[in-house]
């Protein structure tokens, strides 16, 4: 299983993938990792991400998964997974503007081996979180347009939904609690 930890920007997304992955002995990867250097002075600057400025830092997620599956490994990864169709390219490997000319099923992950677990809360939580936050690039400022650009998951995607106004362990056991049921 590849377990994709979504949200916005102080939501707990690092800290609760690390805990995870402990818990289940499994890599973890955080998606900053997978940013240009272009992305994070952009972000630093204050200026928000396009969908072209994503488009290389999911398919680098998406393909660090597929090595994952291909090897018969689960793991952990961080990304927020803000939109729809970002979430999609992480499960298939293709963006929306090429998906009829590259619709390869090699690239595909199996959809009902991953699990997408959004971190939310009220953004007075997640404001305080950023503010408290040192030595990173993402700045306070650009949380309210991360909040405008969430689409939740809907039934269409494997997902589950945890409030972040719990500790990390107790979030971590809701998700190891979901994993086992399924």
């Amino acid at each position: 299983m590849q377990i994709i930890i979504i949200g916005v920007s102080g939501c707990g997304k690092t800290s609760v993938g690390e805990a995870l992955a402990k818990k289940l002995n499994m890599p973890f990867r955080d998606a900053d990792e997978f940013h240009s250097i272009a992305n994070k002075e952009k972000m630093s600057r204050g200026q928000s991400l396009t969908d072209e400025d994503r488009i290389p830092w999911l398919l680098a997620i998406h393909q660090y998964m597929q090595k994952l599956e291909s090897q018969k490994i689960d793991g952990v990864v961080t990304c927020s997974g803000l939109k729809k169709m970002y979430r999609q390219t992480l499960l298939e490997g293709i963006t929306t503007a090429d998906s009829n000319s590259q619709s390869s099923s090699k690239k595909c992950l199996d959809k009902a081996s991953v699990l997408f677990v959004l971190l939310h809360g009220e953004e007075e939580i997640l404001q305080r979180r950023m503010d408290l936050r040192r030595n990173h690039f993402m700045p306070a400022s650009l949380l309210p347009s991360q909040l405008a650009t969430l689409e939740h998951p809907d039934e269409t995607e494997h997902f589950i939904s945890v409030d972040i106004d719990n500790s990390v362990d107790d979030i971590v056991n809701q998700i190891v609690k979901v994993i086992q049921v399924s």
